[in-house]
């Protein structure tokens, strides 16, 4: 079994979300597909049909979840030193080619969000960025051509800090 690093924080939320579909989400569509077909025939009826889709999704959702789950090895990327890059770096890169900054988080796949700088371990620029220290350059191979690439900034920022500072958001409108 692959062992899949994850912060404190998105494994909470993993178990948050199983909790929640096991304890809640489940036993209300299962009174929902016992409530439609008690109406009777059910090859045609739609309620019924529809609650027991909802529950194959669920039980999908939930066989996918423990999987993540039993995989988990929880890091604390705030106990780590910003010598080097390592899973929970926060890393600001110069591109030597356009001299623009881009900043990029190494976390766990179910913590992701590339379109805000959140890349999983697994992501090709993860990989060629794990290990290296400030100055270092690296280029990487992308189907539009070569990027090169300057570590500037190593640093520890908690995802959660980070997407409420990407996304705007106060400590009342989190979902």
């Amino acid at each position: 079994m692959d062992i899949e690093p994850l912060t404190q924080e998105g494994y909470d939320k993993l178990i948050e979300e199983f909790k929640y579909l096991k304890d809640v989400e489940k036993p209300r569509v299962n009174v929902e597909k016992q409530e439609a077909a008690a109406q009777g025939d059910r090859s045609e009826n739609a309620e019924y049909h529809a609650a027991k889709e909802k529950l194959r999704f669920i039980d999908k959702r939930l066989f996918f979840l423990n999987n993540h789950i039993q995989k988990s090895k929880i890091i604390d990327p705030s106990i780590l030193s910003n010598d080097r890059i390592h899973f929970g770096s926060t890393v600001t890169l110069l591109n030597l080619d356009t001299d623009e900054k881009e900043v990029y988080t190494i976390c766990g796949v179910l913590e992701s969000e590339p379109e805000i700088g959140l890349i999983s371990i697994h992501a090709p620029l993860s990989k060629l960025m794990m290990g290296k220290a400030v100055e270092d350059e690296f280029y990487i191979n992308l189907p539009k051509g070569k990027k090169e690439y300057e570590i500037e900034k190593i640093e520890y920022i908690p995802i959660f800090s980070l997407k409420q500072k990407i996304r705007g958001l106060n400590e009342y409108s989190i979902k």
